[in-house]
């Protein structure tokens, strides 16, 4: 390669990169999958497209593309929220291990008829697919600003963000088992499974609790913690692969584990892996839509499309209908979480395993898992929100935190320097600072107007643009930041959600029906309507669960620790 054949590279996949993320504003305003339109962009640079690029390289394809999902699946990791664990650990983990057996299961079937292949390549199709994206379902929901519930919001979090291991090892089992053939291959799955997960979960955990340490200890410059979480990552990805283990599934376990600490420029951490995981989408699907060559992928549409049809519509429903029988979600949320059984990434790298190994029919692999991708970001992509609010397992958004400085004060009582800025809509204006949210210890420090620190900061009235500066744990600090945060458009009101009035949790049914007049014969009018709403949902109940009863619904409001704190009365039926 020359120097001018370098500074060319460069310039063109600076400028893809750059048109991508200006593209990402206008996919916002039609509402497409901005990963459709990243591959469209790919597609375009391609072979076939005005830029004409001719990429073929297999091997590098592979490369960049398991570096780039490790990184996205590490963020994903990093952005599981601790609390989600309590209401949807145990579905979601039956969905990524159950689900992706039954849909993989079913959709080879599909394609072993379809196609006519073998059973075992069949199965290897219905693996390579068998796993949904966590950036195409959360990158969507965040841009159509859609707040889902938390049962649902979770199961589908953790679900994508733990699956992938799954899929990858049912795709390396067949791959081996087509190359190397051996007698009993039941054997061979159920080894190779305990092989993979076993030191996956194994290095996860050690490695997790390791980086963690030393991120929460060793001194370092500020710009040096985010890229000591990447490489410590990484390299741990590197090694439990190495070893014969599930590296994407350690290297989620680690995010997962610094995710929930509190640390040293915590908040730094977050938003470089953030912008990362972008970058790597980026890279991904545009080098993928370079591999694809759309004038060769005629014959392969029409087989694409069956199954992709029995993968949206029959494999993904029945998996989740399986998986989630034991844990008794209500019938809408079932439905919208195989809606969001959304194909990315994963299966296109996966494609590419069988031409490393040099098996047969490559091509057709790769062509068909691409074509199926294709079809679940437009049909499923485009159509989430709207589902979403016709199922109803959308919430009012919540008071956003405002953005704010934060100082980590490096002892035992993990307390912080906050700064926030008083805006025009926060309810922090024109408050005294004695009047501020200042719970379990928090402190004042000051209040710094037009660059000066005043006196007696608890006595001054706060006006647009000053500064307020607090000494505060993290809990405390919550509280806070929400008296600072701008008022929000709410696409959906929360008083029509929620309900006209609200009333006690410890409130009895006795009592409710006699002032709204409906019948509690068949149930036990003695008990409360918080513990009438925990039958229902069997102990774990999430904000916007909601019970009918003759003319009132309960709706859930407020939920602490897993006990209802505070319901909504809405009149009428929904």
């Amino acid at each position: 390669m020359t120097i001018e054949t370098t500074y060319q590279f460069i310039f063109g996949s600076a400028l893809l990169a750059l048109l991508c993320v200006f593209t990402s504003v206008l996919s916002r305003r039609l509402g497409a999958p901005l990963l459709l339109v990243f591959l469209v962009l790919g597609m375009l640079a391609g072979e076939d497209g005005p830029g004409g690029i001719k990429f073929d390289d297999f091997g590098l394809a592979f490369l960049v593309g398991n570096l780039a999902l490790a990184v996205i699946i590490f963020d994903g990791g990093l952005g599981a929220r601790r609390d989600t664990f309590r209401v949807s650990l145990r579905p979601a983990l039956s969905l990524a291990t159950v689900g992706v057996l039954v849909t993989a299961g079913l959709t080879g079937l599909a394609a072993h008829w379809i196609l006519d292949l073998s059973w075992q390549e069949g199965l290897l199709i219905g693996a390579i697919v068998g796993s949904t994206d966590a950036a195409a379902v959360f990158g969507l929901l965040r841009s159509a600003g859609l707040e889902l519930k938390e049962r649902t919001g979770a199961t589908l979090e953790i679900e994508s963000g733990s699956n992938d291991p799954m899929a990858i090892f049912l795709t390396i089992t067949l791959v081996q088992l087509l190359s190397a053939p051996t007698g009993n291959p039941g054997w061979s799955l159920l080894s190779e499974l305990a092989i993979q997960m076993g030191l996956g979960l194994a290095a996860g955990g050690a490695g997790g609790y390791i980086l963690s340490r030393l991120l929460a200890r060793l001194q370092l410059s500020a710009s040096l913690y985010p890229l000591l979480a990447l490489t410590g990552a990484l390299s741990l990805f590197g090694v439990t692969n190495l070893l014969g283990g599930s590296g994407f599934l350690a290297i989620y376990i680690v995010g997962v584990m610094i995710g929930a600490k509190s640390l040293p420029y915590g908040g730094d951490i977050h938003r470089f892996h953030d912008g990362l995981a972008w970058l790597s989408q980026i890279i991904m699907f545009l080098m993928l839509g370079l591999l694809i060559t759309p004038s060769k992928m005629t014959p392969i549409i029409a087989p694409a499309i069956a199954i992709a049809f029995v993968l949206i519509f029959f494999a993904r429903p029945l998996a989740v209908l399986l998986s989630l029988a034991p844990f008794h979600f209500p019938w809408r949320e079932q439905v919208f979480i195989s809606w969001c059984g959304l194909r990315g990434a994963v299966p296109i790298i996966l494609a590419l395993f069988p031409s490393l190994a040099g098996l047969e029919n490559t091509r057709i692999y790769f062509e068909l898992v691409f074509f199926v991708v294709l079809i679940s970001l437009i049909l499923q992509g485009w159509t989430i929100a709207p589902i979403a609010r016709w199922l109803r397992v959308e919430l009012p958004p919540p008071v956003r935190e405002p953005e704010h400085l934060m100082l980590k004060v490096p002892d035992e009582h993990e307390k912080s320097v906050l700064l926030y800025q008083v805006s025009a809509s926060c309810r922090a204006l024109g408050k005294q600072g004695s009047q501020l949210p200042l719970s379990e210890g928090a402190q004042l420090i000051g209040v710094i107007r037009r660059g000066v620190l005043l006196e007696a900061p608890a006595e001054q009235t706060l006006a647009l643009d000053d500064y307020v500066m607090a000494l505060a744990t993290e809990r405390a600090g919550g509280a806070l930041g929400r008296y600072f945060a701008p008022e929000q458009l709410r696409p959906l009101d929360a008083s029509l959600f929620f309900g006209e009035f609200a009333i006690q949790p410890n409130a009895r049914l006795a009592e409710l029906a006699q002032l709204y007049c409906f019948d509690v014969s068949d149930k036990d009018p003695e008990q409360t309507v918080a513990g009438f709403i925990l039958r229902q949902f069997h102990g774990k109940p999430v904000v916007g669960d909601r019970v009918q009863l003759g003319p009132v619904q309960f709706v859930v409001k407020e939920v602490k620790e897993g006990v209802i704190a505070a319901i909504g009365l809405k009149l009428g039926r929904s």
